[in-house]
């Protein structure tokens, strides 16, 4: 396997994607962090090269650059990369528009070079889990679904001018927070087919959504419900699916439901067939780490087309708001009203 050579662009959430690379040292090499704060920077880079300006680390020789700036300069930083012959990791969101999404795909396609969108959730024993259950046929039909996100964002995390703003975060609690646990839901649910959703700023003053009322009907007919708030007195998510073979609950927590085993509670397959496929399950690395190993072993990684399925939902759901909650349909068309982005 080739040690590739990583440049961080952006040392918030960088941060924890730099612990992720120290812990896979026989696949990656973090050889740059690029901050427009080099003290930020430099505090977490311990023998990292620091540099200020994104066109130094393009101009060096890394292979990957894995972004993690706000969302209204993803789209712009990775076009550069791809042109620049690196490879891509994106923090989500990938795109705050299918017009974005498709110029994306298409210098992807011009350079060979593969954009990875960051869906870190995906990763840990409870999702393994339902992944295996589904793979060996023992979940038979999806019917329902319920997910929560449930957070808290009081002031301070609003401190930042960017946040909370249109032109900064592009979005609120079904871009920046509710995005994971959707992606969970088509991972193990198949696609969305209609949508239906409610938004309100109802915590803090912001200008973005921070409540959200929100229902699926996928592909397969199963009827999903998703409850987003920033508003609880703390924070949690929490997944419960339900299959023809049987009910799959998350634990509570927030950042990394997959952390721990899920509660698989037999209904038309037996206690014993479960128990017998659970105990083949080989679980990845949590969280950002398994992100980062799927990447390097070639198997399981996300792909671009994944990333453009979360930025196809987030449009829905938007459009389903403004339209008073009426459903919408998916895919959208090109000539969609917010095809071209969602921004008021």
């Amino acid at each position: 396997m080739r040690v590739l050579k990583v440049a961080i662009i952006g040392a918030g959430i960088g941060r924890e994607h730099l612990a992720a690379y120290r812990r896979l040292p026989e696949a990656f090499d973090v050889a740059l962090i690029c901050d427009l704060d080099r003290a930020r920077a430099e505090e977490i880079a311990g023998n990292v090269p620091v540099v200020t300006q994104l066109g130094d680390a393009l101009a060096s020789d890394v292979d990957l650059i894995d972004i993690c700036l706000p969302p209204h300069l993803h789209v712009a930083t990775a076009i550069a990369a791809l042109e620049a012959g690196k490879h891509v990791i994106c923090e989500k969101p990938l795109a705050t528009s299918l017009a974005d999404v498709d110029r994306l795909e298409d210098v992807s396609r011009a350079t060979g070079c593969t954009v990875f969108p960051v869906f870190q959730y995906r990763f840990g024993v409870g999702v393994a889990q339902v992944l295996h259950l589904i793979e060996t046929g023992l979940a038979g039909r999806a019917f329902a679904a319920s997910v929560e996100t449930h957070w808290r964002r009081d002031a301070e995390y609003y401190a930042p001018d960017w946040r909370g703003s249109w032109a900064g975060e592009q979005g609120g609690v079904i871009l920046g927070h509710a995005i994971h646990v959707h992606d969970l839901v088509c991972l193990l649910m198949g696609p969305v087919a209609r949508v239906t959703a409610m938004l309100d700023t109802r915590v803090n003053a912001i200008e973005t959504e921070d409540c959200a009322a929100i229902t699926f009907q996928m592909e397969s007919g199963a009827l999903v419900t998703s409850s987003a708030t920033l508003g609880a007195a703390d924070n949690t998510s929490r997944l419960r699916l339900v299959f023809e073979g049987f009910t799959a609950e998350s634990g509570l927590a927030p950042y990394a439901p997959a952390s721990a085993a899920w509660t698989i509670t037999p209904r038309a397959r037996s206690a014993a067939e479960i128990d017998a496929a659970l105990a083949e399950v080989t679980a990845p690395p949590l969280g950002f780490t398994g992100f980062l190993a799927a990447i390097a072993s070639g198997s399981g990684a996300v792909t671009l087309a994944e990333g453009r399925a979360s930025v196809e939902l987030v449009t829905a759901l938007y459009a389903s708001a403004r339209a008073g909650g009426a459903p919408e349909s998916l895919p959208l068309p090109k000539d969609h009203a917010l095809y071209g982005g969602w921004r008021p």
